[in-house]
């Protein structure tokens, strides 16, 4: 049990670095070629860096690749894949209409109502002093998310806030996803149905893009890297999510840890871009930092 716990919680840091490093490089794209074209991009390095990880480990580690033979398993790696993408596709599309000072906070709930419907309703077996821990590291995420100055506007509407239907519903939209794919993906091959599910996201980002008559080119050399990294950062990340669901019964500790990707980004923000960080975002940085040692010492 405690080196199941051990892999849960390396896991959720590997989903968590992971995320939080390809937001860090998205930085350096999305307001240069726009969201669609990043997430196209990136997403096709990305599938490339898991298809040379899939051959690695058939070829050089003697891994099999037990490729699905149901047409309702190809359905459901189809339908996560296709559910992955909306869900940066309506992020994205919230944030561009609304304050992040109140758009973040609710995308970032995701990971805490995750965690709670793996608890409550598929009755995942979680102590007292570990729920606390994650609790407290969700406390964090909130924190970490929130912009007070942003907040201080005359007439502000939360409900009516634009953008927050659309960030909404990609809250929801991945909440289900990290649930339910647990749930699908059990005891199958982490590293070939991330493939093919990352895989199947792609190809959705591209119908997508093409839909709504995006051009793809880059004109500029040099974001081709931050493309790049954009991708292999992500790969990181879904393959240590994975790995955490099918090798762990730790479901909503790989979650929380996750989703709390915004750390690493404000980090690294702070140090490359001297973006200013609020005494808010501080407080929860360090929230998150003890409730990692607190759960590491469960």
């Amino acid at each position: 049990m405690q080196q199941e716990l051990l892999i849960a919680i390396l896991a959720g840091l590997g989903g968590m670095f992971g995320w939080g490093f390809a937001d860090f490089f998205a930085k350096k794209t999305i307001d240069r070629v726009g969201s669609i074209v990043s997430l196209v991009w990136a997403h096709v390095f990305g599938t490339s860096a898991l298809i040379t990880i899939a051959l690695f480990n058939m070829l050089v580690l003697k891994g099999q690749l037990s490729f699905p033979n149901d047409l309702g398993i190809w359905g459901g790696v189809l339908f996560f894949g296709i559910l992955q993408a909306l869900v940066y596709l309506f992020a994205y599309e919230g944030f561009g209409k609304g304050k992040l000072a109140i758009l973040n906070p609710v995308f970032a709930s995701y990971s805490g109502l995750a965690a709670i419907v793996s608890i409550v309703m598929f009755g995942e077996s979680i102590k007292i002093n570990l729920l606390l821990a994650l609790f407290v590291i969700f406390c964090g995420v909130l924190l970490v998310s929130l912009d007070l100055q942003g907040l201080f506007v005359k007439r502000l509407r939360i409900f009516g806030a634009p953008g927050l239907k659309e960030v909404g519903l990609a809250a929801l939209m991945a909440a289900f996803w990290q649930v339910y794919w647990d749930r699908f993906l059990g005891n199958r091959d982490w590293i070939l149905y991330t493939l093919l599910m990352y895989g199947f996201m792609t190809l959705t980002a591209f119908v997508i893009s093409k839909i709504k008559k995006v051009n793809l080119s880059i004109k500029k050399p040099g974001l081709w890297k931050f493309l790049i990294l954009i991708g292999v950062c992500e790969v990181i990340a879904y393959l240590a999510l994975s790995l955490g669901f099918s090798a762990t019964s730790f479901t909503s500790v790989v979650i929380v840890l996750a989703g709390a990707f915004s750390l690493p980004t404000i980090i690294l923000a702070r140090v490359f871009l001297k973006e200013k960080v609020g005494a808010i975002q501080t407080v929860g940085s360090l929230i998150i930092v003890a409730g990692i040692i607190i759960l590491s010492l469960q």
